[in-house]
């Protein structure tokens, strides 16, 4: 069977065993056996089933990810997330649109400890959801704002996703996390900076509408509600949990590039430091609720962990299945054959990424493309991390956009809000976000400027 048919084939197998909504994990793994048994024979088959799984997940270095799961699920348990939440409030109340500036500020502050779009966008739906729809923000952009800020968590490190690529492709886990840095605050700014422009814009069309006095309604959608006295104010703040924020990102950033941890190690590090502050938080509330609030943190991780590692272990067959038809081989020489203007390819290839997570979720979307993109981007001449930054990005869109849009239907869980609500002000943070992704695109020194500094 001519192998370009085969590999077409073996696609269409997988995307209907996801139609059918059998687990990505079988998927992968049975639509790349079915593949390996029409190109080689049973017994290749039996031994890589046999052998990959062991392989794939022997590996010390993926202990980083199990590590860095636990330290997002023990930092959501210690209330960091309200804490940080409280204290973004207060500092951006006072501009236009200040409380959605504050959620997005606290997304992008919570995702340097989680590491999870799907665990920053559950708790900050949970807090802020509510507040903004209380002072008048229209629900659509409440829950938006919500959704895109959660996917922050995959892109400011530690980030379980870009420790994933770094060990798939062989780069280093520490410039690869150090890349995510700048594009994450640039990403921040941008999000930012859109809700200060469409909130003023959707007052002024609602005031013209009902009626209503469009100073006062600004006011109230800005959060600047009446509030205590200063000295009053700053006493009240949590800033534990800001600088519990501060204290993880120092000692897994710190320790890692200053070289007294490897990223393993910082990992491990950071999670036992989230475990004490944990139990910080909850000593009052007695040994019960402590060793409750550690167990539930601990079942969390597993489950996740366990979802993350049948996912690489079902990609792994399935990209057996291309190295074997030869598949990146012939991507390569079909993409270099075609003569057209690197960039110009290597943009192309990327906004396939973009349908791609309009049906599938993040960590599949990873494993499927990163074997085949990688070595197209070598062969080009492209840095191996500025490309990390760029499917991270457009991973990021998927995670918002329909029909999965994976953080659309976490907030939805949480807020009580319809899916369908939230995908309608989903789109001008697409746009935004597409934006974004071409100024990394067009200026790889954005992204490569801190890796650049890391000298291990």
């Amino acid at each position: 069977m001519d192998n370009t048919v085969l590999v077409l084939g073996v696609v269409a197998l997988l995307l209907a065993f996801l139609a059918i909504r059998m687990p990505v994990a079988f998927a992968l793994a049975l639509s790349g056996g079915i593949g390996l048994l029409l190109l080689r024979d049973f017994d290749f088959v039996t031994n890589m089933m046999g052998s990959r799984p062991f392989d794939e997940t022997s590996r010390f270095t993926l202990t980083i990810i199990p590590m860095f799961i636990l330290m997002g699920m023990l930092a959501v348990k210690a209330r960091i997330a309200e804490q940080v939440y409280a204290v973004a409030a207060h500092v951006f109340r006072r501009l236009p649109g200040g409380l959605g500036v504050a959620t997005v500020m606290a997304c992008a502050g919570f995702a340097a400890v989680s590491g999870s779009s799907i665990g920053t966008a559950a708790t900050m739906s949970k807090l802020s959801v509510g507040e903004m729809r209380k002072h008048g923000y229209p629900t659509s952009l409440a829950t938006a704002t919500v959704a895109v800020a959660g996917t922050l968590g995959v892109l400011i490190p530690p980030s379980v996703i870009l420790v994933l690529y770094a060990i798939m492709t062989g780069e280093s886990v520490a410039k690869v996390l150090a890349a995510g840095i700048i594009p994450g605050i640039i990403s921040t700014l941008a999000y930012a900076a859109y809700i200060m422009w469409a909130l003023p814009l959707a007052n002024r069309k609602r005031a013209t509408k009902l009626g209503d006095a469009l100073d006062q309604a600004s006011a109230a959608a800005s959060g600047a509600a009446e509030a205590p006295a200063p000295r009053q104010r700053l006493r009240d703040l949590p800033m534990r949990g800001v600088v519990r924020v501060a204290i993880l990102f120092f000692i897994v950033l710190g320790g890692m590039y200053s070289g007294i941890f490897t990223p393993t190690e910082s990992a491990a590090v950071g999670a036992l430091a989230a475990m004490v502050m944990l139990v910080a938080e909850m000593y009052k509330e007695g040994w019960r609720a402590t060793l409750s609030a550690i167990v539930e943190g601990l079942k969390e991780t597993a489950g996740t962990t366990s979802m993350v590692f049948a996912i690489i272990v079902g990609s792994s067959l399935l990209s057996v299945f291309f190295v074997a038809a030869k598949v990146p081989q012939m991507l390569t020489n079909a993409v270099v054959d075609l003569g057209m203007n690197p960039h110009l390819t290597m943009g192309l290839l990327l906004l396939t990424l973009l349908p791609l997570g309009m049906a599938l979720e993040s960590i599949s979307i990873l494993v499927i493309t990163v074997p085949l993109l990688y070595p197209v981007a070598e062969a080009l001449g492209f840095d191996g991390i500025w490309l990390a930054i760029l499917i991270v990005k457009l991973i990021e869109i998927g995670m918002v956009t329909p029909p999965v849009g994976i953080n659309c239907f976490v907030v939805a869980g949480t807020s009580g809000v319809r899916v369908s609500e939230i995908f309608k002000g989903v789109f001008p943070f697409v746009v935004v976000d597409l934006a974004v992704t071409a100024l990394l695109f067009a200026f790889p020194g954005i992204t490569l400027w801190l890796p650049s500094l890391v000298t291990f």
